[in-house]
């Protein structure tokens, strides 16, 4: 321990002494990919006795942004920096451009100085000249918004123009340039405008503008997601650097022969794989690499396979093979071809036997426990250097099944040393129906491809998709349904996609709430909850028709009604129906009894309160105002039995209250009984994984069945899957348990949107 603080010190007054502030240096340090990069640069440099700190910002920004693929080019760039030919970020950037593009091909000065501004000066005078052009230009604008203006916008018109001046230079110019055409700043221009102000002086559409004044030009990635990835002509850049603990460096790219004769093979389309294990329903996590393979292969006109990854039989059935194929369906997506893994087990295993003539795998006998210990104090297996001939006949035993399970694994060659444990010698194959178990890990992966000299794929890293009140991990998906916490995988409360789609979500909502997440890589991310239903809530919004349901009836007799009178009504199915378009009306049945919400009734009135109570009136939707007249108490007293009240044909009164209630379709008949299910979030706290027994935190009333809710005859006919809005109630979904003699309906979602209202 006392030699790597040594070294640390040593480090950390390298980097001081390039002008990093003592908080960048130590971040620096914690990371071994940034520390290794930068030393190096500071080496290259020639500046271990230090520099200014402009110079170090600079290299700084080399160490950590350069192109790889373009590394025998970096002296020629850091010889520009420390000359301060190359002064300004712009410029940096310029170059990191123009290098990216040259690659390996020969570097020709004349055109890197002419792409990077190297000579070109730009005077105060010509900046100053500019910056008042782009304040005339927008003189009214920044009138009107003053110092609420975004400056950021100003300065990049400034850049356009004179892309090598001095940044510092033209951010004081327009700081000048606003308080002369401003004055002092006034604490009005640190308000923000109330809501109020907001609502009733913007005008009836604004597009792309936010309350502050600046511009919300939707970004190129939130237009287009898949914007961020390279094109397949571009696949010659370095993948990835692997450091090794003997401080070589492997920077693994695909040959501009390796990568010509891809693109010949696949006419230069995008090919892209979507690989599930079979063993378990898939979840929203699936949903977004679905979004991102299958969306990136449709964007660009290629092709993307759905992989079956069949490497564990044991934990693998059909039953998830069929829901796999069926659920990626459903999402919209078609695959270009469904392969498994155990397809190319030949091909993988020859790999494998090339693998260990190369010298960069040998079959080990260390048991498990034997493989921790050694991984752990960063030591080699006493079988890693045995002979080759040595190995590759072992390996054939295995095969053959002559060696017995466990006896025996084939380990790659890596680097017990590195500081990367996915370098730890990993286990290719082990003597269990010979199935591949390495790691796909970017520096073991392409370690791999560059020694056995195949092609290199692009492989982007995304965050997985981590939702509040739920599990993903599908081990833990699989412990909730086998110990019957849930009903099975397609459960309403699971984030299972089965589940989602069986409690109502639609797969364009999931596939919006996938793509407004973007494909980030951070991982420390945990989306809400109220975020998917935001989505939710959008569609249904506008596909769900309107329907009336009470979930807790309490009886309403209308005493000055005949008993034996029964109206039809129109009710709407949307709000905004025309009164010329009947398919937009439904018929609802009103009787002289009437069943309303126990909840919307209260025995003490009070100011704040909507509904009905004695003496008091409230209007029953699409049909008339009630007033209670007398209340039947049950044998305590207490519970309400019945209501009697008398209705307004003449619907001159204007309640304030307005209720949904479903009617008797014709005198002594009950209306349409169904079963109506509530869900709330499965688990309580919003990270249950984060505790020791996270299956205690189960929410034990996650589910309601409200075995007896009355429903307008209008929903008789609902089929499996059809979707309603059930007024002031949510959106609700016919459910597979349903039956000819009772209909069963899941809410989707409330209607209530805590997402829009600081959710997020």
């Amino acid at each position: 321990m006392a030699v790597k603080d040594e070294n640390s010190d040593q480090t950390l007054e390298l980097f001081l002494k390039i002008g990093l502030d003592e908080r960048t240096a130590r971040n620096t340090i914690a990371n071994n990919k940034v520390t290794a990069n930068l030393t190096v640069v500071i080496q290259e440099a020639a500046l271990n006795n230090g520099c200014d700190r402009i110079i170090g910002n600079l290299l700084y920004t080399v160490a950590t942004k350069y192109p790889a693929n373009a590394l025998v080019h970096r002296p020629n760039l850091l010889e520009y920096v420390v000359s301060s030919k190359v002064k300004t970020p712009g410029q940096l950037e310029a170059a990191f451009t123009f290098l990216s593009n040259l690659a390996s091909e020969n570097f020709k000065r004349n055109e890197f100085e002419e792409a990077c501004g190297i000579g070109v000066e730009v005077s105060v005078e010509e900046i100053t000249q500019t910056v008042n052009e782009i304040f005339e230009e927008n003189k009214a604008v920044i009138l009107e918004q003053r110092y609420r203006t975004n400056v950021g916008e100003l300065l990049g018109s400034v850049r356009k123009k004179h892309p090598w001046a001095d940044p510092k230079i033209a951010k004081k110019l327009v700081d000048a340039k606003m308080y002369e055409l401003l004055g002092e700043r006034t604490a009005a221009d640190d308000e923000k405008p109330s809501k109020k102000k907001e609502k009733k002086e913007k005008p009836a559409k604004v597009e792309n503008k936010a309350v502050d004044g600046t511009h919300l030009q939707p970004s190129e990635e939130e237009l287009n997601p898949f914007s961020i990835f390279p094109a397949p002509e571009d696949n010659i850049k370095v993948h990835t650097e692997v450091f090794f603990s003997n401080g070589f460096v492997l920077r693994c790219c695909n040959t501009r022969e390796m990568l010509d004769k891809h693109l010949k093979m696949t006419g230069g389309r995008v090919f892209s794989r979507f690989p599930p294990e079979p063993n378990g329903y898939l979840h929203i996590g699936h949903a977004k690499a679905m979004f991102v393979d299958f969306g990136l292969a449709k964007e660009r006109g290629g092709c993307c396979y759905l992989r079956y990854d069949d490497t564990n039989p044991e934990a693998e059935k059909k039953e998830y093979i069929h829901h796999i194929e069926e659920i990626v369906q459903w999402m919209g997506w078609k695959p270009f071809k469904i392969t498994y893994t155990s397809d190319y087990f030949q091909d993988l295993y020859e790999l494998a036997v090339e693998l260990i003539r190369r010298g960069h795998a040998y079959v080990d006998h260390q048991t498990p426990e034997e493989i921790k210990e050694y991984r752990e104090k960063k030591m080699n297996s006493p079988w890693r250097d045995r002979p080759i001939a040595e190995s590759l006949k072992l390996f054939d035993d295995m095969k053959r099944g002559l060696i017995e399970e466990g006896k025996a694994t084939l380990r790659m060659k890596q680097d017990m040393r590195s500081d990367n444990f996915n370098m730890y010698d990993l286990i290719a194959y082990r003597i269990k129906l010979c199935t591949l178990e390495f790691e796909t890990r970017r520096a073991s992966y392409y370690w791999l491809l560059h020694v056995l000299d195949l092609y290199q794929p692009y492989v982007w890293e995304y965050s997985r998709l981590n939702v509040t009140n739920t599990v993903m991990s599908k081990r833990k998906l699989n412990y909730l349904v086998t110990n019957k916490y849930v009903d099975g995988w397609d459960d309403p409360r699971l984030m299972t996609l089965a589940g989602l789609r069986r409690r109502g979500v639609t797969s364009t909502a999931i596939n919006a709430f996938v793509r407004g997440i973007g494909i980030t890589r951070s991982d420390c991310s945990m989306i809400r909850l109220d975020r998917l239903e935001y989505h939710v809530r959008e569609e249904l919004n506008k596909t769900a028709p309107r329907v009336l349901v009470v979930l807790h009836p309490l009886k309403v007799v209308i005493t000055n009604l005949e008993s034996s009178s029964v109206m039809e009504l129109d009710a709407k199915k949307w709000p905004d129906a025309q009164a010329d378009d009947t398919s937009a009306f439904y018929k609802v049945p009103f009787s002289n009894v009437v069943y309303i919400e126990r909840s919307d009734f209260r025995i003490k009135d009070s100011k704040d309160y909507y509904g009905l109570a004695p003496g008091k009136s409230v209007l029953l939707r699409y049909a008339f105002p009630i007033k209670c007249t007398d209340v039947i108490l049950g044998d305590d007293n207490e519970t309400v039995i019945e209501i009697r009240a008398e209705y307004d044909p003449s619907k001159k009164s204007k309640p304030k209250g307005v209720l949904h209630w479903v009617a008797e379709p014709y005198p002594g008949a009950d209306p349409l009984k169904v079963e109506v299910r509530l869900f709330e979030k499965l688990f309580n706290s919003e990270n249950p994984t984060e505790l020791d027994n996270w299956f205690v935190d189960l929410n034990l009333d996650s589910k309601l069945v409200i075995p007896a809710a009355y429903a307008v005859p209008a929903l008789r006919n609902a089929a499996v899957g059809d979707t309603f809005q059930f007024e002031r109630l949510g959106y609700f979904t016919a459910d597979k348990d349903s039956t000819a003699e009772k209909l069963v309906f899941n809410r989707t979602v409330t209607l209530k949107d805590t997402y829009c209202k600081g959710g997020k």
